[in-house]
């Protein structure tokens, strides 16, 4: 991934919180087919492994647990993103030297991907899971893997194959504008604020600028 200075993020604590708001991740892996993207709701553990441990499960008919067992993969992560107008930038009128762009924050997350088959490992995961986003989803009496018959988990759990991933290294890309004036950045960002995209508009507001030149 390209990567000026200016943007990029190092702090584990940043990456792993956009990891967990934004945890549908597509998993990246090179098998004897190439290349290949499966898209997958993971659970973040920042208790296990040097930079935390990814975990998520693929359906037992999905060929990518069998070509990319043991083989060095990426996951990427990503937050909200949009256009940025050279009409929001306060200094367009001036000199007229800005171009049109287009705002984000990701997370790539590197490690080696390795199998779960067990039964223990894929209740314990997609009960969490499944705790989680109920809790996230609002629910007045959230679902719980108890309120479907017994025979039906399991037999839902034999048709899984559990994935785990020991994150060897971290790259964040925040492109926020952080390389322009203080002034365009915050008049791009209430641009965005007048579409509605506040979650990119408050963390361009919330990024300091690297030069004010």
């Amino acid at each position: 991934m390209y990567l000026p200075a200016a943007f990029e993020e190092r702090r584990p604590e940043v990456l792993h919180a956009l990891i967990a708001a934004h945890p549908l991740g597509t998993l990246v892996t090179h098998g004897p087919e190439g290349l290949d993207a499966n898209h997958l709701p993971f659970e973040l553990d920042t208790a296990q492994g040097s930079h935390g441990t990814l975990r998520a499960h693929v359906a037992r008919a999905n060929p990518v647990w069998q070509q990319a067992a043991d083989t060095a993969v990426l996951v990427i992560f990503q937050a909200a993103g949009g256009y940025i107008s050279p009409n929001w930038y306060p200094s367009k009128p001036e000199h007229h030297r800005h171009v049109p762009t287009w705002n984000y924050q990701v997370v790539h997350a590197h490690g080696v991907l390795r199998i779960h088959h067990d039964e223990r490992f894929l209740r314990g995961l997609v009960g969490r899971l499944t705790r989680e986003h109920e809790a996230r989803s609002q629910q007045p009496r959230p679902w719980r893997m108890g309120d479907a018959p017994s025979d039906y988990i399991a037999g839902m759990l034999q048709a899984i194959v559990g994935v785990e991933i020991d994150i060897t290294r971290l790259v964040g890309k925040f492109k926020l504008g952080q390389n322009r004036e203080a002034r365009d950045r915050l008049g791009a960002a209430d641009g965005l604020e007048r579409l509605g995209a506040n979650a990119l508009a408050h963390a361009m507001q919330s990024a300091g600028p690297t030069t004010d030149d």
